[in-house]
């Protein structure tokens, strides 16, 4: 995984985190760090999370190979 695909996983699960809350405690995290949903910031921390879900979404098409997992490897006896 390179730099761009951490930082994507990270907000993606920064963006998981946030919609938790909301769905268990009607608590929107982001919201209230950035002053309201509406404020500038959270638009941005909202677009950036929704962009890197986009980018995580390529790592499901990706082989495992590609991803840096290998199988573990067994001998033959």
């Amino acid at each position: 995984m390179n730099a761009l695909q951490r930082i994507a996983l990270l907000l993606t699960i920064i963006g998981a985190i946030n919609w938790g809350l909301i769905g268990f405690f009607q608590f929107d995290l982001v919201a209230a760090i950035f002053g309201g949903q509406d404020s500038v910031l959270s638009r941005i921390i909202y677009g950036l999370v929704g962009i890197a879900g986009l980018i995580n979404l390529a790592l499901l098409f990706k082989p495992a190979e590609e991803l840096g997992r290998t199988e573990p490897k067994t001998s033959r006896t």
